[in-house]
């Protein structure tokens, strides 16, 4: 009896090819890579950044600035965006935030506002400062603006509320102060 053996295509052979040449340039490139991050000084930057802000001297966007100096600032923006009731309100207790879910009386005015500020980047005990005071920042903040009564909402002085803010936030900080704070997605709904 005679037996017959199929041979892969040629097809076949070649995939497997290209698939193994693939393999080894992965490698060789994940060696390398190594090899390089061995071979580089510890202290220097990153070849590049996805995503992220990083700024220097002048960069900022959303209008403002930041202090001069060589130093890579970021910007905070961990306090995240509030729902802040007016003291005028009757459907809760001022400084209380509002859930998305309440009925709402028609005199109750609500500001949603986001705060968010430079700082430097390299500063690490600083950073995790500003980290652990995330809570103690909105609290300052919902108080702030839960505090302001209806007509004085209305004719809000965002540059005034800045510095009042900024004030109570440098006044909770030990290891560093904020020069500057920006206000987006302000709004004041009634």
């Amino acid at each position: 009896m005679k037996r017959e053996i199929d041979v892969p295509g040629n097809k076949l052979i070649v995939l497997y090819r290209i698939i193994v040449v693939m393999m080894l340039l992965l490698v060789v490139l994940l060696i390398a890579g190594s090899l390089y991050a061995f071979i580089r000084s510890r202290d220097s930057g990153p070849l590049f950044r996805i995503g992220g802000r990083v700024f220097r001297e002048g960069g900022v966007r959303d209008g403002g600035s930041v202090p001069d100096g060589d130093t890579p600032y970021s910007i905070f923006s961990g306090i995240g965006t509030m729902r802040i009731q007016n003291a005028g309100s009757q459907a809760a207790p001022s400084g209380k935030a509002v859930s998305s879910g309440t009925a709402l009386p028609s005199e109750t005015v609500v500001i949603i506002i986001s705060i968010s500020f430079p700082y430097k980047a390299d500063d690490r005990p600083f950073t995790e400062e500003l980290a652990s005071n995330i809570g103690e920042f909105r609290s300052i903040a919902v108080n702030y603006f839960a505090n302001l009564p209806r007509d004085k909402l209305s004719k809000l002085n965002e540059e005034q509320a800045k510095a009042d803010i900024l004030k109570q936030y440098n006044a909770l900080l030990r290891l560093g102060r904020i020069e500057t704070l920006f206000f987006s997605d302000l709004m004041i709904v009634d």
